[in-house]
Order: structure tokens, then sequence, then C-alpha cells
């Protein structure tokens, strides 16, 4: 099991010095118990940025945008353990990273900090056949476990966008969703068990022990989303699916976006579930399939019975729209994960970014309207544009995409378009985020996004972690919100 090549190295190198290292004396504690660690420029650079698009900007530049002070790379839960204590013990900020491909600034380890590279814990523990659950290491990258799960005929199911550079772990800590989660849930509907290395250096498993259970809240769940500042997951428990035994396409035109959507809620609605039901705007159905109108792709997959039963009620709900060739969902599969074109448009100075966010089916019409029409209304925007990506019984989820080229300083005109459209959606009643988490990005619209249970929230993090030694800043959490 390799790791995988980042998509965006810095292009002519590092253009700064590097700062000092953390002492020597801290490195010896690491030493002592055990813990490989390094401190080389590169790996130090490498580990103070993720796939937020600031770092894009600063890697194009050969700029550094953090420089943690050590890079740790455990290999087990037990060493994991060791350098969390080691880290609370001299009051270092320890930040966990998988794949590092997060696109909120969730896994930049601060500058002086602990860089916690988990991708060491790739291990495939347990597979039970019967029950149809894997039991893994956190580290291993999606295309190693769902290699090793289709030897044996099993899926997760589990296919975001940042597939190739993403662990089981960033899975968990972001609270993501696949591209195919109509059909396998999102990661917290997958999970079933975990292990967790808390503040204290204390080891505690959770859940596994069935698919319910009614013995108080449910713990794992408190760590699923809680992006590495409650503790550190290091193993976990997920359930599988019989690798797909048939598959069907279909790409519809439709006149508006409206339209598109009610036929996805009544498709859901009406129990019908296909893995993938994605509807496009004009702008985004005119630049990724040079249609007119708003294309909506589906896809299903499973045993026959269930995917013809699927396909056959949501023709019945669209039974007005176009059918459009099926070479549309080909061309969606083949480009569905590329962001090739983003590290470029940055170097260009056209700032681009995306923002998913979630409401039930009532308000969605409003929430679009709103924040495309704030976007649109921040000076330099070039284009905004959405999609619905993953839709429910009871809502789904809007993910919006903004480009605009500022005369000044880019990051202000992205901080205006992100306050700009945040408000909006906010105001509208929707949820901050669906799938991306929190990170740092969006730090600043907690307490908002939440009103009275952020409180909770912190009285949780001062609980587990008292001294703010676990990747303080995100979730609006100890350190400074950006």
């Amino acid at each position: 099991m390799t790791r995988p090549t980042p998509p965006d190295p810095y292009p002519d190198g590092i253009t700064e010095s590097a700062p000092a290292s953390v002492d020597d004396q801290v490195l010896r504690a690491f030493a002592e118990v055990g813990v490989p660690f390094s401190v080389d420029p590169v790996e130090r650079a490498e580990h103070g940025r993720d796939w937020w698009p600031l770092s894009l900007a600063t890697t194009q530049r050969g700029v550094v945008p953090h420089w943690p002070g050590v890079v740790l790379t455990p290999h087990s839960t037990a060493q994991v353990r060791d350098a969390v204590r080691v880290a609370a013990r001299l009051g270092l900020a320890i930040t966990a990273q998988g794949g590092r491909s997060g696109v909120l600034g969730g896994a930049v380890a601060p500058t002086g900090g602990v860089a916690l590279d988990l991708t060491g814990l790739d291990r495939v523990l347990d597979l039970d056949r019967i029950s149809g659950t894997v039991s893994t290491e956190a580290g291993i990258f999606g295309p190693d476990l769902e290699r090793a799960v289709n030897a044996e005929g099993f899926t997760v199911g589990h296919f975001p966008q940042s597939f190739d550079l993403a662990t089981v772990g960033g899975w968990l800590a972001c609270r993501g969703a696949g591209q195919y989660s109509n059909r396998y849930g999102k990661i917290e509907d997958i999970v079933r068990g975990l292990t967790v290395v808390l503040a204290s250096g204390d080891v505690v498993t959770l859940g596994g022990r069935g698919p319910r259970q009614a013995v108080g809240p449910d713990l794992v769940q408190l760590f699923v989303g809680s992006e590495g500042s409650f503790g550190v997951i290091t193993e976990a428990t997920l359930v599988l699916r019989p690798r797909p035994a048939h598959e069907r396409r279909l790409a519809l035109r439709v006149s508006d976006f409206d339209a598109g959507m009610e036929i996805c809620r009544m498709t859901l609605q009406r129990d019908a579930h296909p893995a993938v039901l994605r509807l496009y705007d004009e702008v985004e159905s005119k630049r990724n399939f040079d249609v007119d109108g708003c294309v909506l792709v589906v896809l299903d997959e499973g045993e026959p019975l269930m995917v013809d039963a699927t396909m056959t009620v949501l023709r019945d709900v669209a039974r007005d729209a176009e059918t459009l060739d099926v070479g549309v969902v080909a061309r969606w599969l083949e480009h569905r994960n590329d962001v090739s074109a983003l590290a470029p448009l940055w170097a260009s100075n056209i700032v681009v970014d995306t923002i998913e966010v979630s409401g039930p089916w009532s308000i969605l019409t409003a929430v679009r309207e709103a924040a495309l029409s704030a976007l649109r209304s921040v000076e330099s925007t070039l284009v905004a544009s959405v999609h619905q990506s993953h839709a429910y019984v009871d809502g789904a989820c809007l993910y919006f995409t903004f480009a605009g080229k500022p005369a000044g300083d880019p990051l202000d005109y992205y901080r205006a378009a992100w306050d700009a459209a945040t408000t909006a959606v906010l105001d509208k009643g929707a949820a901050l985020s669906h799938h991306h988490g929190v990170g740092r990005n969006r730090s600043r619209f907690v307490r908002r996004a939440l009103g009275d249970g952020f409180d909770v929230l912190g009285a949780l993090k001062g609980l587990l972690d008292p001294a703010d030694v676990l990747n303080p800043g995100v979730l609006g959490l100890g350190g400074e919100p950006w």
C-alpha cells in the first residue's frame, strides 16, 4: 500500500527558508517513546497545508502557509497514544492528518505545532464475511481499502471526490459523503465502531457490538465529524455491501432547476434511492456537458430487481423530462474527480471555490436563490452556479461553485464571497455544511449555525481536551478562527 502522489506539488520548489523546528528536548521526548519523526523542511512544508484553496494559491508561489515544528509518523494505535501523551505533556498543539484532501483548512498543522501523519496506520484488521463488516486502521487510503474488500466480494460504497487522496480517518473526522451516498449512506451511516486516542492519551473503543444499540447516547457519533478536536481516530469498523451485480444509467434534461428538484424529491419520497441523483443548473450543465437546460444524472447499482424498480419509479416521476444520450453519465463518471483546473486558475488570480450546504426540501429554492444572489452581488464575481449532489427523503445538499477575478487582494474577495453566501444560507435556515466539514474556513460561522448547541459543543471540548491540545481552531473551538 503506497501513499498517492499529491496532485499539486510545489512547482518550482519551496522559495523560503524553513524556520527552526521544535527544540531537541521535544525530539528526544518523541524518540524516547519510539515514535518516528521528521524535521526535514520538505516534510514539514507538505504537512503545513491541505487542499484548502488558500493553500493552493501559496503552493503555486512556493510559499509555505504554515511550518509545523515536527512531523510524526506513527504506525500503530500505541504509537499514536504515546505521541499524544508527549505533546500534551509539553503543551504542543497536535493535528491529526490523513491524506490532507480537505478543502477547508481542517488538516493544516499550525506553525510550531505537531503534524501527526496517520497514513502509516494502513492495515485491514479483520473482515467479517457473515456480518458484512470490515475493521481497518484509520490511515488507509480509499482505493486500498476498496481493493481489499472487493477481493472478498464486498464494497464499502464510499466514493468521495477525494477518493484517491483521502483516508478512512479523514472520511470520519469530516463526516464525509461519497458520490454514491444515496444508495450507501454518508460515512456516519456506514461506521459501526471506533478506536480513539483521547487528549489524555487514554485509548477508548466505542461501538462495534451491533448495527444499533440503546445504551445511552451513541458515543461513536460524538467523534464522527469532530475533525480531530475531541480525539484521534485510529481504527474503525465499517459496514459492507455485496459488490453490485447490476447497473443502470440515465440522463435527463428538465426545463428548469425547480422542476428537476421536484423530480428528485418525489423520487426519494416514493422510496426510490438511486445511488447517484445529481441535478445541474443551466450554467453547470453547459460547462460540464455542453447541454442547454438542466441536466439530471442518474445511476443505480445493486440487485437487478431493486435497480430496475428504482429506475421504474424515477421514470414515472420524470415522465415529462427529455431523455439524453446515456453518454452524459459516462462523461460525468470520467470527470467527476478531476480538480486539475483549480491550481492553474488560482495561479492566474482567478479565485475559485465550492460551498456545499443542506436543508429540507421546503426551503431549498429560497436557499438556492439567496446564495446565488449573494455570490453574484460580491464585486468581482465572474460566475456562480449550483448543483444538487445528494438527496434524501426530507431534503438535499446544494453544492455552489463561484469564481471571481478581483483587482485587489484575492483573500479579501474570497472572504467576502464566503461571508455573503454563508450568511444567506443561514438566514434561510439551512445547515452550514453537508459533507466538507468546518475546518478553519467555516469556524467563524459555527456559533451561529449551532445556536445554543454551540455551548454544549464547547463543554464537550473542555471535558475531553481541557488544555486545547487537539487541532485547536477547527469547529470554532480553541485557537483563532481564520
